[in-house]
């Protein structure tokens, strides 16, 4: 009888084993499948491995329905899960459940990096507790919040597979990682002041202060007015007061950063509403896990300097995402801080400590370091919230692989770096492996497997053997972390960018060149994962078109595998090619000429503009225009009648369709910007300037449609009669462009049959014109399907190249 009645218990056990894809190392996951597991008395384990994280639950039917029950409905907020994977086999007889050591393997299986996540409330209390021996400690972390992608050195995500492997823990910090009911069971970067890392604060040669007395000096010396290098959680921020003009200026002299916005950190969310408008979106999008730079509508009066974002009505901020920005906030007599990468401009962003001396020596005028080891760098992630005028609508469309069109009051990602890199993009379908290059501004690398596309981190331009060094460096990384061996390299048309000739350098990999519009637009589709043909707007600075021509204003009709170019705004000539994205005037020159309307305007402005730097720009009368900030340009009236030689004639004169260039002669004409210090300068003011104005939508100017140009030429007329009013021909100017996607996208709609409409390019990152344009397409019947997770500008270009190199070998 006892023999039978143990058999009758062993044959109601079962063990299933369950294989677990999706982000599910470094996130808590472990931790809580423990847990789920003793609560429902069942034997087993959990690890990590290459392939994601196994676990086997051996016991009772009924337990483990429960188990699996509580799995589906209540995994950690952090968790997401892509796949499981079942198998149901004969009992073990397990003694308990146990989180067992991680299975290393060369398996070529495909598994998720955890990003880095922002400080959880938990630890910020344990950092403000004075009874807490994390008190004050500025590298505070659990498996809920800290580093995690900056400090993988490999897969599976294991203390002694990071940087942390150089630090070891204490007793206290192991009896933490071992005991299931604390929150740092398993946190992988767990630490104390005990047995972590520490901070120290340099001046240019000698060492002046460690640990506490350290972020004490940081901040009475920011306090002071000066910049200060701090190596934060992916690299260097130069910090100095957002209050004060005077660092500013000086930290834009060292960084030779003359008027790009710099980001801003905040102490706290009722600082950032004391500077900016916030809506729920947006209060979401700066209080996430991920804690990226939003880009906010500045208040009137905001306490903070003139020079944080000359001449645009937008500031982007942040607020602390680690607990050694919270150290530097607390006791503080500044509620804001200038947050801005540390690097020259044009180079990647510094990361290691032996960087400081030749890179950052000449920035700040101290450096606070520490010595937890940075193994990928990460910049910080850009977003906005999009508000579209009318109904986001719905789609009419199905299938596994289409989505409904996005609604209204998201976030949408500009620069995709701390807290989404490496999250990958799911394809929901096979992909070969790929690498895509991407293209020269806004660098990012893809790489494909399995169901996936995996984006880099942002890089940078790609302009210069640095960058090129930092892109080389972090495909290294991705290739290892995610088992890929490239068998395609896909890359941009353009022969000159470095990011073409490194594709064309590799050996052994067959090569795909992807027209760079139609990049923008697969991009656009693989995001919201559409199948067939659609209507493509891809509106940007530059891209090589397959006529030889320069391209950035173009009506596609495009699958994955091709795409017939059906309009494109109107050809223009631009007098020294490359030259005309900072010396706007050039595009204003060329773009009146084409026009066939006296110059005499522009030719008086470039001349008073040439005779000194003036802080804002003039109009005819000489007054200066409210919201202006063009400096002196660098050139002067003889250099702009060689210029209007060189149009004349057609020499070093290169055709462009580009609207960059559009935005950039529309600025100029009306004053507001004759020469950029940053791409796309002129577009971000007269944004501005359309904002405030204000216009009704339906106030345009004409324009028309010739075979299959869009020409602009009756508009720039107008805006040449309209050019002292600067925000007059801001908003009429964004009102006509977008009533001419509108017109141009229902013309091909009709003659298609199509009605999905993908808007791509950095153009869009243009939120006024993209709200107008959506709410024209919407009211004409048309879907619009928007980027989110990935950047309409060229740092989406890669995930687009991917996918037209995929289906070109898969078909």
């Amino acid at each position: 009888m006892y023999a039978e009645g143990v058999a009758s218990r062993v044959s109601f056990r079962l063990r299933r084993r369950l294989f677990v894809q999706g982000f599910v190392q470094g996130v808590g996951f472990r931790p809580w499948v423990h847990r789920l597991a003793v609560a429902n008395r069942l034997s087993g384990y959990v690890l990590n491995s290459t392939l994601g994280v196994t676990i086997e639950i051996e016991g009772p039917e009924d337990a483990q329905r429960r188990f699996l029950t509580g799995f589906r409905d209540e995994p950690p907020p952090l968790v997401a899960i892509d796949e499981v994977r079942e198998e149901i086999l004969e009992p073990a007889g397990y003694d308990g459940f146990e989180i067992r050591e991680s299975a290393h393997s060369t398996s070529s299986e495909f598994v998720l990096v955890p990003p880095d996540i922002s400080t959880c409330e938990e630890c910020l209390a344990d950092l403000r507790d004075p009874a807490n021996r994390r008190f004050g400690y500025p590298f505070t972390n659990c498996t809920h919040c800290g580093p995690r992608y900056s400090i993988i050195e490999d897969i599976p995500y294991d203390r002694r597979a990071t940087t942390m492997s150089e630090f070891r823990m204490c007793s206290a910090c192991e009896t933490e990682y071992h005991d299931p009911a604390n929150r740092r069971f398993h946190a992988q970067p767990n630490a104390c002041p005990e047995c972590g890392p520490w901070v120290e604060l340099w001046d240019h040669d000698r060492l002046l202060n460690t640990r506490a007395d350290a972020v004490h000096e940081t901040r009475r010396r920011l306090e002071a007015g000066q910049i200060v290098a701090i190596k934060g959680l992916g690299g260097f921020h130069l910090a100095c007061l957002a209050s004060n003009e005077e660092p500013i200026c000086r930290l834009r002299e060292r960084k030779r950063r003359s008027e790009k916005p710099f980001a801003v950190m905040a102490r706290d969310l009722s600082v950032a509403t004391q500077l900016c408008h916030l809506n729920d979106a947006e209060r979401a999008s700066l209080t996430s896990i991920r804690s990226p730079i939003v880009l906010l509508r500045r208040r009137d009066g905001a306490p903070v300097a003139d020079g944080v974002a000359p001449g645009i009505g937008w500031i982007g901020v942040m607020l602390p995402y680690t607990p050694l920005h919270h150290l530097l906030f607390d006791g503080a007599r500044f509620d804001t801080l200038v947050m801005t990468s540390g690097n020259l401009s044009e180079e990647p962003i510094a990361s290691h400590n032996e960087e400081v001396a030749p890179r950052l020596h000449k920035l700040a005028d101290c450096f606070l370091l520490h010595n937890r080891r940075i193994e990928t760098r990460v910049d910080d992630s850009v977003v906005r919230v999009f508000e579209a005028q009318g109904p986001p609508g719905a789609s009419s469309a199905s299938g596994p692989h289409t989505r409904t069109p996005q609604p209204n009051g998201i976030e949408r990602t500009l620069r995709r770096s701390r807290g989404f890199a490496p999250q990958p993009i799911n394809l929901g379908a096979p992909v070969l492996q790929v690498l895509a290059c991407g293209g020269e501004l806004k660098s990012v690398l893809c790489l494909t497997k399995d169901h996936y596309a995996v984006l880099s981190q942002h890089i940078g331009d790609m302009e210069n053997l640095e960058t090129l060094e930092s892109f080389e460096e972090i495909l290294a990384h991705m290739k290892r972390f995610f088992r890929i061996t490239p068998v395609v390299v896909a890359h941009d048309l353009h022969p000159q960018y470095l990011s073409t000739r490194y594709a064309l350098s590799q050996t052994g990999v067959e090569k795909i060149g992807v027209q760079h519009h139609h990049a923008h637009i697969a991009s656009c589709m693989a995001e919201n994962r559409l199948e067939g043909k659609v209507i493509g707007v891809a509106f940007d600075g530059t891209g090589y078109g397959t006529d030889g021509k320069i391209w950035g204003g173009e009506f596609l009709v495009c699958d994955y595998a091709d795409f017939e170019r059906r309009f494109h705004l109107r050809y223009v000539p631009l007098a020294g090619g490359d030259t005309a994205v900072r010396q706007t005037w050039r595009s204003a020159l060329a773009y009146l000429r084409d026009a066939d309307v006296d110059t005499g305007f522009l030719a008086e402005r470039v001349k008073l503009e040439a005779h000194g730097p003036r802080r804002e720009a003039p109009n005819d009368s000489g007054a200066p225009i409210p919201g202006g900030a063009a400096k002196s340009c660098a050139c002067s009236l003889d250099a702009f009648r060689v210029v209007e030689t060189m149009l004349a004639k057609g020499v070093n004169s290169v055709e462009t369709s580009s609207c960059g260039r559009l935005f950039d002669a529309v600025a100029a004409i009306a004053g507001v910007r004759l020469e950029a210090s940053y791409e796309g300068q002129g577009a971000m003011e007269i944004e501005a300037l359309a904002v405030r104005a204000a216009l009704d939508p339906g106030d345009i100017y004409p324009f028309d449609t010739i075979d299959i140009e869009l020409d602009l030429r009756e508009t720039i007329r107008a805006i040449a009669r309209d050019r002292n009013s600067p925000e007059l021909v801001a908003g009429r100017f964004h009102n006509t462009l977008a009533h001419a996607i509108a017109k141009v996208c229902s013309s091909i709609a009709a003659s298609e049959g199509l009605h999905r409409v993908c808007l791509s390019g950095g153009t869009f990152q243009n939120f006024h014109l993209l709200g107008l344009a959506v709410g024209l397409l919407r009211k004409a019947g048309l879907e619009v399907y928007l980027h989110s997770r990935v950047p309409p500008n060229d740092g989406g270009l890669s995930l687009g190249q991917a996918v037209v190199a995929n289906r070109r070998l898969m078909s």
